[in-house]
């Protein structure tokens, strides 16, 4: 199994940007899909964006397509999101996940084993 530790939230304002990191230990990363997720208070948890294996395929939510991009560096066991023209509507907490999930689940929360504890980003207007 591995850990995921996420880092690189915080407060910024509308239409700057972030970056996240999702560091991974104890297990063999580039044998698991990753992926970003987000949660609001009393919603379900969103999916955001994921990356394939070795990073050749990249999948967003709607709502982030063109704003937010996904990278993996598996060397370093470290996957990135860096979110430009951040919205007051981004604001969440930011879960990285991985799993050993196939095409047709990456987008589900049921397609990964392993999360992280989160880390929140407050985007003000």
């Amino acid at each position: 199994q591995v850990q995921l530790v996420e880092s690189g939230g915080g407060l910024v304002q509308a239409g700057e940007s972030l970056t996240l990191s999702c560091a991974a230990s104890g297990g063999t990363f580039s044998g698991y899909a990753t992926s970003w997720f987000r949660q609001t208070p009393g919603k379900e948890r969103e999916f955001v964006a994921a990356v394939s294996r070795v990073g050749g395929y990249t999948y967003y939510g709607d709502s982030v397509k063109g704003r937010f991009t996904i990278s993996r560096e598996n060397a370093k066991n470290t996957m990135y999101l860096q979110m430009n023209n951040l919205k007051p509507e981004d604001t969440a907490v930011y879960y990285c996940a991985a799993g050993r999930t196939i095409t047709s689940q990456i987008r589900l929360t049921s397609g990964y084993t392993n999360w992280g504890q989160g880390t929140r980003v407050t985007v003000s207007s």
